[in-house]
């Protein structure tokens, strides 16, 4: 497994880990995802550590808790620093006025809530699931810092966020001293590249990793999906896709075309080729993978020890390529000013 700096801190990860969202099954989301039990993630942690994989991501949001009290029961008895783990808060979680948001008083209760429910005294990495702009964000980078200094939290990273967002706090942590997100995590994927747009570029000069959700674009670069073909019966789109990102069919499916060419040269599967496309763009820290199932896992994590060849990126790169919305495609024409990050 290869590893490396997640974004401009010493901490190195995996080039794969694995999130835990199909951990609990609870809610109408989370139970089209998976419904893992505390036996099966066991094995699937194994499965994981094996190859060299020990990043495991979560959130509390995830099944209304029960992922991160799964994953806790199933690392148990493992040597701690062997492992490293992920979080999230933000979401509502509770029906009460300050169950929800990136509040000193939500934060800090729900990390420790986390905590409880992970069986650990810290978390490696904590992210924002969201920007809250109904909280100051004085209060939250202050709250977050004095978490790190009390050994409850290594580094910090956000997800969900826009270009401003992300700037804006970066640069008042500057200012006051504040210990600086590290992680981005970011929908990215063949299909879905608007992450290039801005925060890619950002990233790259602010020295904030890529850690990527949903790569696989919420599920339609599995394999299965097809032109003129009905969705499998199996696939979770038939209960989750309103809750992804929105993709046009025949992008997709011009997507698709090109991913089976290179399966056939290759000899890899499609989201093999799909995740290994991923790990060589510019900022990537770490994909996140998910799997129902051991065979699904062992599948994802046959995307690394090999790479793409420049001129299969680069078909891949045509097929997936869109338009820019303003004031991008602009920018874009003037390259010698506003260069790809690398």
């Amino acid at each position: 497994m290869e590893y490396r700096y997640l974004g401009n801190s010493g901490f190195r990860v995996p080039v794969l880990s694995f999130g835990t969202g199909t951990f609990g099954g609870q809610g109408a989301l989370f139970s089209a995802w998976g419904n893992t039990d505390v036996a099966q993630a066991r094995r699937l942690v194994d499965v994981c550590l094996d190859a060299g994989l020990n990043l495991f991501d979560s959130a509390d949001v995830y099944s209304k808790g029960a992922a991160e009290s799964i994953l806790g029961e199933a690392i148990k008895g493992r040597p701690r620093d062997g492992l490293i783990l992920s979080t999230k808060a933000t979401f509502r979680f509770g029906d009460g006025e300050n169950q929800v948001g990136s509040s000193r008083y939500h934060l800090i209760n729900a990390v420790d809530a986390a905590l409880k429910r992970l069986g650990t005294d810290y978390i490696d990495l904590f992210q924002l699931h969201g920007f809250d702009a109904r909280t100051p964000l004085e209060e939250t980078l202050s709250t977050l810092n004095d978490l790190v200094r009390a050994g409850k939290l290594r580094y910090l990273g956000v997800s969900n966020f826009s270009g401003w967002h992300l700037m804006k706090s970066l640069a008042l942590a500057d200012r006051y001293g504040w210990s600086r997100y590290v992680a981005h995590q970011a929908y990215y994927s063949l299909i879905g590249r608007d992450y290039e747009w801005e925060l890619m570029p950002l990233a790259a000069d602010q020295g904030v990793g890529a850690v990527v959700w949903s790569p696989l674009g919420w599920g339609r670069l599995t394999g299965k999906l097809r032109r003129g073909a009905a969705l499998p019966e199996t696939s979770r789109l038939h209960a989750t896709a309103d809750y992804g990102p929105p993709v046009d069919e025949e992008y997709l499916y011009k997507v698709v075309d090109v991913l089976d060419a290179i399966a056939a040269e290759t000899g890899k599967s499609i989201p093999q080729i799909a995740l290994n496309w991923l790990l060589q763009r510019p900022t990537v820290s770490t994909v996140v993978i998910g799997a129902r199932n051991e065979e699904q896992l062992k599948q994802n994590l046959g995307a690394v020890g090999w790479n793409l060849t420049p001129e299969q990126v680069a078909r891949l790169d045509a097929a997936s390529q869109t338009t820019k919305p303003y004031p991008y495609w602009h920018q874009a024409g003037f390259a010698y000013r506003n260069p790809t990050p690398v």
